[in-house]
C-alpha cells in the first residue's frame, strides 16, 4: 500500500475512535491481545527466520536468540506481571487533606501511539515496544523500516491476522512516510534509531507537545575498557562474539575498545584467535556470518576501513556482492581519531592503547563526550569497576560481560543524553506507555473550614496555627 497523508490521517483518527470506546482499558482484554501475539509468533517462526536471513543474512540460532526468542521472553514477562502493574496505587491522603482518607494513582494509557522501529532488529525493536504499548492500554501504529523489507512484510502479515487496523497497524515506507506519520497528532511516540533522526522526531513531536521516548545509539559509540589485570582470553571471547553478532549492527554493541598498552599485544592475539575460533579464518566464506543491511552501509564500512588500511591487524576485506565485511581489528588508534568519535554500526573494531595507570583519564575523556548507550569493563578489580559504573553516565552495561544486561527480567533498558530518554522492558515499558493519574476521594462529612475564607478576624490566628501544625 502507498501511504499518503490522507491515508495516515484517516488511520490515526480510526485508532483514536477505537481508543475512545474504552475497550483497551480492560486489563483482561489486553492480556488476550498479548496471548494472540505470542501464539502468532510461534506459528510464523519459520517465516520470521527466513525474513531475517533475507534482510540481514542471519542464521537460525542468531535469528531466534536476538529477535524471536527475545520477543517471546518479553511477552511472557508482561503477561506474568500485567495484572499487578495495572492495579491502582493506594495512598493515605494525609492530615492536610482531612477528612479524605484515600487517594489512588491510576496508570492510564496515553491513547494512540506511534512506534518507529529500525532495521537491525526488525521484530524485537518493533514488537518489543508494541508489547509495552498494548500492556499500557494503547492503540499502535508501527512505522517499520523500509531497509528490512522482508521482515516488514512478515510483520505486517502477522499483525493483520490477529488485530484490526483500528487497533494495531504496520505502516511501511521511507523517511517521507515517517514524516507523514510525525505530522499527525499522536499521544505518545517511541523512536529507536540514530541521535540525528532522534532530534528530528523531537522537533516534530514538539508541535503537538507529544511525549517521546528515544532509544539511540549514542554519537560517540559504546566503549569497552580492558584493564591490565583483565582475563584477556575471556574478554576477547566475549568481545568477538558480540562484534560478530548481526555484523556489528547493534545499538549496544562495542564501538571501540580501550586496552591497557601493557597487555595490548597479548589481547590482540587473543581477539584474533577468538574471531577465528568462532567464525573461521575468513568470515566471508562462512554462510552463518550476517551481512550489512544495504550497499550504502557496506560502502561506508569499506571506505572507513580503507582509511585505516595501514593499521589493520585482522580482517579488512569484504565482498560487495554479498555485503559481508570481515570483522576487522584496527590498531593502534588514537583516542581523538575520527573513527572513535562516531557510531560505527558495522564490524570494524578500533583498539585504543593507554597506560593502565591512566585509565581514569581515559574514563574522564569518555565522560566529556556524548553519553553512550552502553559501557563495558573487563577487570579483576571489582571495587574499581563498581565505582566506575556508579559514577559514569551511560545507558546500561556490564562488568566482565557484554550485552546480557539487555536480557535481565525486571530491569529497564534505556539511554541518557544523546543515547536516549525514557525506558522500557517489562514493568518499565508498561510505565513508559502509561501516565499516572492521581484521584483523591473526598467526604461530605467533617469538612473543616481551614482552607476557606475569611482569612482575617477572630478565627485567623486559630486557622493559621492549625494549618502550620497540619503542614509540618
Amino acid at each position: 500500500m502507498d501511504w499518503t497523508h490522507e491515508a495516515i490521517h484517516e488511520l490515526t483518527e480510526r485508532q483514536r475512535a477505537f481508543f475512545r470506546t474504552g475497550q483497551t482499558l480492560d486489563v483482561a482484554w489486553r492480556r488476550q491481545q498479548l496471548k494472540k501475539l505470542r501464539d502468532a509468533l510461534r506459528q510464523h517462526e519459520q517465516e520470521m527466520e527466513e525474513a531475517l536471513h533475507a534482510d540481514l543474512g542471519r542464521s537460525v540460532p542468531e535469528a531466534y536468540f536476538c529477535d524471536i526468542g527475545s520477543v517471546i521472553l518479553e511477552l511472557n514477562e508482561t503477561l506474568r506481571g500485567l495484572s499487578r502493574w495495572a492495579r491502582p496505587e493506594i495512598h493515605y491522603s494525609g492530615l492536610t487533606c482531612f477528612p479524605s482518607l484515600i487517594t489512588r494513582v491510576y496508570p492510564m494509557p496515553y491513547g494512540v501511539t506511534l512506534i518507529i522501529s529500525p532495521f537491525n532488529f526488525p521484530f524485537l525493536l518493533s514488537l518489543g515496544v508494541l508489547i509495552a504499548s498494548i500492556a499500557g492500554g494503547n492503540t499502535a501504529i508501527i512505522k517499520a523500516s523500509s531497509k528490512s523489507g522482508a521482515c516488514t512484510d512478515v510483520l505486517d502479515r502477522i499483525l493483520r491476522e490477529i488485530y484490526p487496523e483500528d487497533y494495531v497497524c504496520v505502516v511501511s515506507g521511507g523517511h517521507d512516510v515517517a514524516d507523514l506519520c510525525l505530522s499527525e497528532r499522536f499521544d505518545k511516540i517511541f523512536y529507536t534509531g540514530s541521535p540525528r533522526i532522534g532530534k528530528h522526531v523531537l522537533e516534530k513531536a514538539a508541535a503537538n507537545l507529544t511525549p517521546v521516548a528515544l532509544e539511540l545509539g549514542g554519537e560517540n559509540g559504546n566503549w569497552c575498557i580492558v584493564c591490565r589485570d583483565a582475563d584477556l582470553r575471556d574478554a576477547a571471547r566475549k568481545i568477538a562474539f558480540f562484534k560478530l553478532c548481526n555484523s556489528g549492527q547493534i545499538c549496544i554493541n562495542i564501538n571501540q575498545v580501550a586496552v591497557a598498552e601493557e597487555v595490548a599485544e597479548a589481547f590482540l592475539q587473543e581477539l584474533k584467535a577468538a574471531f577465528i575460533r568462532q567464525i573461521g579464518e575468513n568470515a566471508l566464506e562462512n554462510p552463518d556470518y550476517p551481512h550489512l543491511i544495504s550497499p550504502q552501509a557496506y560502502d561506508a564500512c569499506a571506505r572507513e576501513a580503507g582509511q585505516y588500511a595501514d593499521r589493520v591487524r585482522f580482517g579488512g576485506q569484504g565482498n560487495p556482492a554479498t555485503r559481508q565485511f570481515q570483522p576487522t581489528i584496527l590498531y593502534p588508534i588514537g583516542m581523538d581519531e575520527p573513527i572513535v568519535r562516531h557510531e560505527l554500526f558495522n564490524p570494524l573494531l578500533p583498539v585504543v592503547p593507554f597506560p593502565d595507570r591512566e585509565v581514569d583519564s581515559v574514563l574522564d575523556t569518555i565522560a566529556r563526550r556524548e553519553h553512550g548507550l552502553a559501557l563495558y569493563l573487563f577487570t579483576r578489580d571489582r571495587k574499581w569497576a563498581n565505582r566506575v559504573m556508579r559514577t559514569q553516565q551511560y545507558g546500561g552495561g556490564c562488568i566482565n560481560e557484554v550485552c546480557l544486561h539487555l536480557m535481565v527480567r525486571g530491569v529497564p533498558f534505556n539511554g541518557t543524553g544523546h543515547s536516549g530518554m525514557g525506558a522500557y522492558h517489562g514493568k518499565w515499558g508498561f510505565r513508559e506507555f502509561t501516565h499516572p493519574s492521581t484521584v483523591l476521594t473526598g467526604s461530605r462529612f467533617l469538612n473543616l473550614p481551614l482552607r476557606e475564607h475569611p482569612y482575617s478576624g477572630r478565627k485567623h490566628a486559630c486557622k493559621l496555627r492549625l494549618l502550620r501544625w497540619f503542614e509540618r
